[in-house]
């Protein structure tokens, strides 16, 4: 496995102990389809929670969170869309998070999470 998609699948590891520390019940990890990945899918209390985790080494080039653009979050939103069609699943709210990591090579990890983007 390449460090870029090892640093990945340990930030995505953390983002999910995060979320589920917080209350929040994972319900699906990295689902794919043709159009791409959704990173996790959690329910917190009746809001469907579509995540998408970013992990860096270092703020240097920005902020894991500042990574997320515009046009990710309409591919969150359109990603979303299909999931809860192939689910059948019909929540009542649905929200998008972004859970931004900064993993330094010496020390904690430092975990941003921001709702509803």
């Amino acid at each position: 496995m390449k460090p870029k998609d090892a640093l990945g699948k340990y930030g995505e590891e953390l983002a999910a102990r995060h979320l589920m520390v917080k209350g929040f019940v994972i319900l699906e990890r990295n689902w794919r389809c043709d159009l791409g990945e959704i990173d996790l899918v959690a329910r917190e209390a009746s809001d469907l929670v579509v995540c998408e985790v970013k992990t860096r080494r270092s703020d240097a080039f920005g902020t894991p969170v500042e990574a997320v653009s515009a046009r990710k979050v309409r591919r969150m939103r359109t990603l979303a869309l299909r999931w809860l069609d192939e689910r059948n699943v019909n929540p009542r709210d649905i929200r998008f998070d972004v859970v931004g990591i900064v993993q330094p090579l010496v020390g904690p990890p430092q975990i941003t999470h921001l709702r509803g983007v």
